[in-house]
């Protein structure tokens, strides 16, 4: 029991991790997954299984500490706190699977476009797998983000492509109904003046004496 102790305090001494700053609650975590890394080992599968676990299992650590206690760097560890489970094991796979090796034809967007609009929920590993069951090609997963984006099958594309796009005529005003015009009448108790007829002077006419 006293080497058990020992050994899991050199092992948060090694991460720069106060123990007397613990949490019984986290104390009693580490203690859990000390005993599963001298279970199962430090290889890259058990690292990347204990390192999921704390990230996700609320244990109010900090990421670099995490990090620190499974021997990963500070980036990568903030990377794998985006990954599901299933990412975390398909990423483990891929990358014990040795380099990927293959190169992404043209004619295969078709294929992957169409693989991709019917499996929405299918992620990047999802599709590497089904290109390497398709054409027996491994990719890596910056060389399907290229061919993605190159095609216009990246996500970022395909949600701007339906996404709703505003009408360009900017809505029309409410039009208020012109008042009718009125015609101007002229009061009843003056006469109506008429037109001089044509060829006439205005003055009156008078006859001329004769001789």
């Amino acid at each position: 029991m006293h080497a058990t102790d020992g050994a899991l305090a050199q092992w948060l001494s090694q991460a720069r991790i106060a123990e007397d700053r613990l949490t019984a609650e986290q104390r009693g975590l580490l203690q859990c997954a000390f005993a599963f890394r001298e279970r199962c080992g430090d290889d890259y599968y058990s690292n990347r299984l204990l390192s999921h676990f704390l990230l996700h299992c609320d244990s109010k650590l900090k990421v670099a500490q995490i990090a620190r206690l499974v021997g990963i760097s500070r980036p990568t560890a903030s990377h794998q706190q985006d990954l599901s489970s299933k990412e975390a094991i398909q990423a483990a796979h891929h990358r014990m699977a040795g380099r990927p090796h293959g190169k992404l034809l043209p004619r295969y967007a078709g294929p992957i476009a169409e693989f991709i609009l019917t499996h929405a929920d299918a992620t990047r590993y999802d599709i590497i797998d089904f290109i390497e069951r398709t054409w027996g090609q491994r990719v890596s997963t910056v060389a399907l983000h290229h061919f993605c984006k190159k095609f216009g099958l990246d996500r970022a594309t395909r949600a701007e492509a339906t996404a709703p796009k505003p009408s360009a005529a900017p809505p029309s005003a409410e039009r208020t109904p012109a008042e009718p015009r009125t015609l101007e009448t002229v009061p009843p108790s003056q006469p109506v003046p008429l037109p001089p007829p044509p060829f006439s002077r205005r003055g009156r006419n008078t006859r001329a004496r004769s001789s």
